[in-house]
C-alpha cells in the first residue's frame, strides 16, 4: 500500500504472541460480545403483542421499536468501525458493551413506549461499537494460519446466533414475562465484558491523517435512508413519499460517498477501488445474498409453522434450530475446506447446496406432510450457508491492510444488515403476492368481509376462519394450500437468485490471495493484480 498506509497492529503487553489458551480466551470473549448484538437483532419479534398491549402501541409503533435497533447498529457500523482502529479496539469494545448493557437495563424497565424507542436506539450504537470490533479482534490477535478457524467460529455465531437467540427469547417470554427478553444480552454483555477486560489484546491504526468525517457522515445517511425503504416500503407501500424520499436520500448519499472516497484516496474511510478486486467484491455479494436468502427464509418459515402447522412460537423457533446447528458446523468446517480445495470451490460448493436447499423445500413443501417435507431441504441450507458465509467474511477481512481491519469487519456487517433487510422485504413480497393470488380462486361462498380479511394473509384467515360459518374448515384449507403455492414462488426465486451468484462467483470471485502487507504495491488495484 502506500507510504501513508498504517503501520500493522500492535498488541498491548510485551511484544509476545498470544499462546493457545490466550487465543482460546479472546475467541470466546468475543463470540460473547458478538452473540449479544445479534440475539437483541430478532428476539424482540417474539414480543410484539406483548408490547402493543403493554404500551398500547400500534402495530407501526412496535415495528419501529424492534426496527431502531437494527437502523441505529446498521448506520453507524462504519464510522464506529473505523474510529475503534483508531482509538484502540479494546477501549471501543469495553466501551460499547458498557453501553449496550446501560441499555438493554433502560429497556427492561422502560416505562413506556417512548423511553422502550430511545433505549433501544441506544442499545443499538452499543452494538455498533462491538459488532465490528468483534471481528477485527480476531485478525488483528489470531496468526495467520489459524485465523481461518477463527474466523469460521465468528462466522457461525453471526449466522445461528439469531435463532439461538430468538428461541432463548422465547423461552423466557414462554416461562417468565417479555421483560425478561432483556436479562438474555445483559448477561452475556456481563460473561463478555469480564472476559474483555482479562483476556484481549489492544490493537490499533496508527494514521498521519484525518479521520474522514465527510465519508463517515455520508456512509450513515446512505444506510438509514436505504434500509428504511427496506424495511418501510413492504408496510407503507413502495411509492410512499415517505419511501421515495428515503430511497433519493439513500441513493443521493450513497453516490455522495463513492465519490468523495475516490476524491480523499488514501486518507479514506473505505477505498472504493478496492471493490474491483474478486475478493472484496465477491465476498461482499455472497453475504448479501446469503444472508438475505437466510432472512427471506424465516420469514417464510414462520407463518409456515404457527398457521399452517398450528405450532406455538418457541415450538416454531425450536423448528429452526437443526438449520443453525448445520450452518454453525459448516462453518466451522469451511476453513479446513478452503484449504484443501481452495477458497472459491468452497464457497461453490456453499452457494449449490443452499440453492438445492430452496429447491428441496420447493419441491416437496405440504400442510399435510407438514415439518418432515422442508427438514432436509432445512438441513442442506444450514450446510450450504455456513460454508459460503466463512470464506467470504475471509476474503473481506483480507482485502483491506491490517490498520483497516474495523473497517473491514464493519463493511462485512453492513453487507449483512443489507442482505438481511433485502431478503426480507423482496421474498415477503413474492410469498404475499404469490399467497394473494392463489386464494383469490378459493373465495367462492365466503362473505365478504371474511374473505377481504383472509385475503391479507394465512394469520388473518385462520383467525377469521369461524366467521365463514359452514365454510369455516374449507377456508383454512384454501389458506394453506396457497401459502404453500406462494411458499413455492419464493422458493424458486431464492434458487433463481442463488444460481446467479454461483456464476458470479464461477467467473469472478475470491482465489487464495497473501494477505496485504506493507510490500504491497502502492496502488490497491495494482495490488489486486499482483494477487
Amino acid at each position: 500500500m502506500s507510504t501513508n498506509q498504517p503501520a500493522p497492529v500492535a498488541h498491548a503487553g510485551d511484544g509476545d504472541e498470544p499462546d493457545a489458551r490466550q487465543l482460546r480466551a479472546v475467541l470466546v470473549a468475543v463470540s460473547v460480545a458478538l452473540m449479544a448484538v445479534i440475539a437483541s437483532v430478532s428476539g424482540l419479534n417474539v414480543a410484539q403483542t406483548h408490547l402493543a398491549v403493554e404500551f398500547g402501541a400500534s402495530q407501526s409503533s412496535v415495528l419501529w421499536i424492534i426496527n431502531s435497533y437494527t437502523l441505529a447498529l446498521a448506520a453507524l457500523l462504519l464510522p464506529l468501525g473505523a474510529i475503534g482502529d483508531r482509538l484502540g479496539r479494546k477501549p471501543m469494545l469495553i466501551a460499547g458493551l458498557a453501553v449496550f448493557g446501560v441499555a438493554n437495563v433502560a429497556a427492561g424497565l422502560a416505562p413506556t413506549a417512548e423511553v422502550m424507542l430511545t433505549a433501544r436506539v441506544v442499545a443499538g450504537i452499543g452494538a455498533a461499537m462491538i459488532m465490528p470490533v468483534t471481528l477485527a479482534v480476531i485478525t488483528s490477535t489470531f496468526p495467520e494460519e489459524q485465523r481461518g478457524r477463527a474466523i469460521g467460529v465468528w462466522t457461525g455465531v453471526a449466522g445461528g446466533g439469531g435463532i439461538l437467540g430468538m428461541f432463548l427469547s422465547a423461552l423466557l417470554v414462554d416461562v417468565a414475562d417479555w421483560r425478561w427478553l432483556f436479562a438474555l444480552p445483559v448477561v452475556l454483555v456481563v460473561v463478555a465484558l469480564a472476559m474483555t477486560l482479562k483476556s484481549v489484546p489492544n490493537s490499533r491504526e496508527r494514521s498521519a491523517h484525518s479521520f474522514d468525517t465527510v465519508g463517515a457522515l455520508s456512509s450513515a445517511v446512505a444506510v438509514v435512508g436505504l434500509i428504511f425503504v427496506l424495511q418501510e416500503g413492504p408496510e407503507n407501500g413502495w411509492t410512499a413519499p415517505a419511501t421515495l424520499s428515503a430511497l433519493a436520500v439513500g441513493l443521493t448519499a450513497a453516490v455522495g460517498f463513492v465519490a468523495w472516497e475516490l476524491r480523499r484516496r488514501d486518507a479514506s474511510l473505505l477505498d472504493v477501488r478496492l471493490f474491483l478486486e474478486g475478493g472484496l467484491a465477491g465476498g461482499s455479494v455472497t453475504l448479501l445474498v446469503v444472508f438475505g436468502v437466510q432472512a427471506g427464509i424465516a420469514v417464510v418459515l414462520f407463518p409456515f409453522f404457527q398457521a399452517v402447522l398450528g405450532w406455538s412460537g418457541l415450538l416454531a423457533t425450536l423448528a429452526l434450530m437443526p438449520m443453525a446447528v448445520m450452518m454453525m458446523a459448516a462453518s466451522a468446517l469451511a476453513p479446513r475446506m478452503a484449504t484443501g480445495v481452495g477458497v472459491r470451490p468452497t464457497m461453490l460448493t456453499g452457494i449449490a447446496l443452499a440453492a438445492a436447499g430452496l429447491a428441496l423445500m420447493a419441491l416437496f413443501v405440504s400442510a399435510e406432510g407438514g415439518y418432515p417435507t422442508i427438514l432436509p431441504g432445512m438441513l442442506a441450507m444450514g450446510v450450504g450457508m455456513g460454508l459460503s458465509m466463512t470464506p467470504s467474511t475471509e476474503a473481506i477481512t483480507r482485502s483491506l491492510p491490517s490498520g483497516k481491519q474495523g473497517v473491514a469487519s464493519a463493511l462485512n456487517d453492513v453487507t449483512r444488515e443489507f442482505g438481511t433487510a433485502l431478503g426480507v422485504a423482496l421474498l415477503g413480497a413474492l410469498l404475499s403476492a404469490g399467497y394473494r393470488s392463489s386464494i383469490d380462486g378459493r373465495l367462492d361462498g365466503i362473505p365478504e368481509s371474511v374473505a377481504d380479511t383472509a385475503r391479507q394473509g394465512i394469520a388473518g384467515a385462520v383467525e377469521a376462519a369461524p366467521g365463514s360459518g359452514a365454510h369455516a374448515q374449507d377456508l383454512v384449507h384454501a389458506a394453506q394450500r396457497s401459502f404453500v403455492e406462494g411458499w413455492q414462488q419464493s422458493m424458486w426465486a431464492g434458487v433463481a437468485v442463488m444460481g446467479a451468484l454461483f456464476v458470479c462467483i464461477a467467473w469472478r470471485g475470491p482465489g487464495d490471495p497473501a494477505p496485504v502487507t506493507e510490500d504491497d504495491p502502492s496502488d490497491p488495484i495494482e495490488a489486486a493484480a499482483v494477487r
